[in-house]
């Protein structure tokens, strides 16, 4: 197969990596592109005239070569109440409802199709993009092309950067419209483009995947991109619970799931006073406390764990899980943030690595508490004749 290569006369402005990287979409790139089944016209069209994004945070080099940035261990240790400001909450809830309404009959239908509650797809729509409110200014093809240029990931951006070109050659987005972020997140829903390729749908019938202006693509897109990891339809994402304190936060996690009827033989109830749903009682649940014993507990069915496919943090599954709540009527979180020691990661990864030292599995010495860390901590403090509160101090 014959490869055309962009050839272009430097530019008495350019920049100072644009010569390199003119070489790496030719001899890298347009290759690549070209066994995944993108025409020339495509990449001549969409190539020329590119260049790199150096102003992108986060960028080591060309080729992916040179020191990344390095995590600041002396910054202040966020703690997950800080995500949880009712201020957040309140400004979100009235413009969610509005689109409850606008859009019922189609969200009828979503649900139906992909199994997934109105309320979720737009607690997460609201947290990716203010329903659409967010600017997203980027050109996805640039910042794409520049990671995978000189970004801390290249081989997965290029992957990324040839996903987009697919997209533009189907033309189902003008290049004019596929905005980003400045990571490659595209559109309403901040879908990557190998995310859109596998997830995004037409639900308007326009005959275009349209995450970008389409409210009700970005819509169903969310819904199908749950359904597609494995959303449980009829379930919630769980519950906040007074958990009692005979049951030890070192009980914490998912690969600690127990039927929710025996989590409520021990004593665990729902802080609104309600049982538990009767088809809930002998499905599997599991503890979750993101501030160990200094915040709300929760018990979390598999579905928490299928919105942190959209973003692995427990606190992003937390407050899409409580906003989608907050829509039906919800107040804020019963049991109080309390107050809590300040720290440093720093700090944090010392502690995790004294406790990788003893034999705990804290998930990595990274300076952040996942689950993993949280149940650590407490197992030591029992050890040592305390209380367990699985958190720092």
């Amino acid at each position: 197969m014959l490869i055309a290569f962009i050839s272009q006369p430097e530019p008495a402005n350019a920049g100072k990596y644009d010569a390199q990287f003119r070489q790496f979409l030719n001899s890298d790139v347009i290759p690549a592109a070209r066994r995944a089944g993108v025409s020339q016209a495509t990449l001549d069209r969409e190539l020329a005239g590119l260049t790199p994004d150096t102003s992108l945070p986060g960028l080591v080099g060309p080729g992916g070569k040179g020191a990344p940035p390095k995590i600041n261990f002396q910054a202040e240790f966020r703690s997950p109440q800080r995500y949880f400001r009712n201020s957040q909450f309140n400004s979100l809830v009235p413009g969610g409802r509005r689109l409850m309404k606008k859009h019922a009959a189609t969200l009828k239908k979503i649900e139906a199709r992909y199994g997934v509650p109105k309320r979720i797809i737009l607690a997460i729509w609201a947290r990716e993009s203010g329903y659409g409110g967010a600017k997203i200014p980027h050109d996805a093809l640039r910042v794409l092309a520049t990671q995978a240029f000189m970004g801390q990931r290249a081989d997965f951006f290029k992957g990324e950067l040839i996903a987009a070109l697919k997209i533009l050659q189907k033309g189902d987005v003008s290049r004019r419209t596929m905005k980003s972020s400045w990571g490659g997140a595209m559109g309403q829903p901040q879908f990557l483009p190998s995310s859109y390729l596998k997830y995004a749908v037409d639900f308007d019938g326009d005959g275009k995947r349209n995450i970008w202006t389409s409210e009700v693509d970005t819509m169903a897109s969310i819904a199908n991109y749950l359904s597609e990891h494995g959303w449980v339809k009829g379930r919630d994402w769980g519950y906040e619970v007074f958990l009692p304190e005979t049951l030890s936060c070192t009980r914490e996690g998912p690969d600690n799931r127990q039927k929710i009827s025996a989590f409520v033989k021990e004593g665990v109830k729902r802080v609104s006073g309600k049982p538990f749903p009767s088809q809930e009682l002998g499905q599997p649940g599991n503890v979750l406390l993101p501030a160990g014993r200094y915040g709300p507990a929760f018990i979390a069915t598999e579905n928490f764990y299928v919105l942190k496919e959209y973003n692995e943090s427990d606190t992003y599954a937390l407050f899409v899980g409580h906003l989608a709540d907050r829509y039906s009527g919800n107040k804020a979180f019963v049991a109080d943030w309390k107050p809590m020691k300040d720290t440093t990661r720093g700090a944090v990864r010392n502690l995790q690595v004294r406790l990788e030292g003893l034999g705990h599995d804290v998930g990595g010495a990274d300076g952040l508490i996942g689950f993993k860390t949280r149940r650590s901590i407490g197992k030591d403090q029992e050890k040592n004749g305390f209380f367990a509160t699985c958190w720092v101090g």
